[in-house]
């Protein structure tokens, strides 16, 4: 009875001193994160003022690479035959569709 007694309470105490060294690996970890976020941005100004540049190229990056994409699909577009091609379509289900009405 008295060896269930100290396996369980050494397992116990193997499992406390796990979670003891994981919380203590995260919290190192967490110092390193914010020691390397600080030493690159030491003031709130400089942080809000990378964030804004950020956002502004961003924001212009977006609407240039959409205007992009839109010209592009416009000009391929307007070197195929659209019109000629779907028209061309239309007229052949609309010759079905009336053939079979006659």
């Amino acid at each position: 009875m008295a060896e269930k007694t100290v396996k369980k309470s050494k397992s116990v105490a193997k499992k406390v001193t796990d979670q003891i060294k994981k919380d203590n690996e995260r919290g190192a970890r967490e110092n390193i994160i914010e020691e390397l976020f600080y030493d690159f941005n030491r003031s709130k100004v400089q942080i809000f003022w990378v964030n804004f540049q950020r956002g502004i190229f961003f924001g212009i990056g977006s609407v240039l690479g959409g205007a992009l994409i839109i010209a592009i699909t416009v000009m391929i577009l307007s070197r195929i035959d659209l019109p000629g091609v779907l028209g061309d379509f239309i007229q052949q289900i609309l010759d079905s569709l009336n053939a079979r009405k006659a």
